[in-house]
C-alpha cells in the first residue's frame, strides 16, 4: 500500500533564494521511453523543421521548506537537483496540462531523501552538494552518490537577459520562455492503479531572466536510456527570493478525467 502515500498528500511550502533550470533539446525518439502512458512528450519544432524534446536540469536553493500552515522558521535549508522531462496531459474537455515527469531528485539531507521518497514519486538520491554566490555569479556542484547526477555550473547573473545559447533550437527568447522549467504541473504513473498524479505547484509570480551559463561537468546523459545522447543546451534561466509550494497531489485517469 505504500503508492498510496507517494500521491504527494502534503501541501509543501518553502522560499526560492535561487532556481537555476538548464533545459537540453533532444531528439523525441530518444525521450519517448521515458514518458509512461497517460503523458505525451512537449515538443517545439524549430524554424528549420527539426523537432525538438526537452529535459530541465534543475538546481534549487530552498529556504524553510515545510508543510503548509507550519512557520518557515522550521522549515529545512537545503539545495534540491532534479532531472525531469517536458510532457503535456490531454483531459476529456479539450484541455492539455502541461508538465513535468521527475527522472531523477538529489539533495544533501537525509531527511528529505526519507521523507521525499515515502511522500512522493520523486526518486530523491543523497549527494553532496555545495553552492556560492560570489558578486553575480552563481555557482553549484552536485557530487552523486552513483555518479550518475553530477553537475558543475555556474551561471552569470549580471546584466541584460542573457541570449540564447549557441546551437538553441529556439526561434527566439519568447519561445525559450515556454520551456523554462518548473511548470505549473508535475506528473507521476501510479502503475498500481494505471493512474496519473497531478501535483500543482503554487507562485504568486514567476519572471525568470535568461542568463549565460557554463557547465563544465554534467553526467546525467552519460549513463541509463540517454547514455550516448547529444543533448543540446536550449535555454537558461534564473529566479530568486520568491514563495513557491505545491499543492496536495490528485489523482486522474489516462485519459485526464478526475478519480
Amino acid at each position: 500500500m505504500r503508492h498510496l502515500l507517494q500521491r504527494h498528500p502534503i501541501p509543501i511550502r518553502t522560499h526560492f533564494a535561487h532556481s537555476l533550470v538548464l533545459t537540453y533539446a533532444l531528439p523525441p525518439e530518444q525521450l519517448a521511453p521515458l514518458v509512461p502512458p497517460g503523458l505525451a512528450l512537449d515538443t517545439y519544432t524549430a524554424p528549420d523543421g527539426t523537432e525538438h524534446g526537452f529535459v530541465a536540469a534543475a538546481v534549487v536553493d530552498a529556504r524553510g521548506l515545510r508543510p503548509a500552515g507550519l512557520p518557515a522558521r522550521i522549515g529545512a535549508d537545503l539545495v534540491l537537483t532534479g532531472y525531469r522531462v517536458f510532457t503535456r496531459f490531454p483531459t476529456p474537455g479539450g484541455r492539455t496540462m502541461r508538465g513535468l515527469r521527475i527522472l531523477r531528485s538529489d539533495t544533501g539531507h537525509r531527511l528529505m531523501v526519507a521523507g521525499g521518497n515515502l511522500l512522493s514519486r520523486y526518486h530523491y538520491r543523497l549527494a553532496r552538494i555545495g553552492s556560492r554566490a560570489v558578486g553575480e555569479t552563481l555557482e553549484f556542484k552536485v557530487v552523486s552518490a552513483d555518479g550518475r547526477a553530477d553537475l558543475h555550473v555556474r551561471a552569470n547573473l549580471a546584466g541584460p537577459p542573457a541570449p540564447l545559447p549557441p546551437g538553441s533550437p529556439f526561434a527566439d527568447a519568447r519561445a525559450a520562455r515556454r520551456f523554462a522549467g518548473p511548470l505549473p504541473y508535475t506528473f507521476e504513473y501510479e502503475p498500481q492503479t494505471r493512474s496519473m498524479i497531478v501535483v500543482k505547484a503554487v507562485r504568486p509570480h514567476w519572471e525568470p531572466k535568461p542568463v549565460a551559463v557554463e557547465v563544465p561537468h554534467l553526467t546525467f546523459f552519460d549513463h541509463g536510456p540517454l547514455a550516448g545522447t547529444r543533448p543540446v543546451l536550449a535555454n537558461a534561466f534564473h529566479v530568486s527570493d520568491l514563495d513557491y509550494g505545491w499543492e496536495p497531489g490528485s489523482r486522474r485517469a489516462l485519459d485526464g478525467s478526475t478519480r
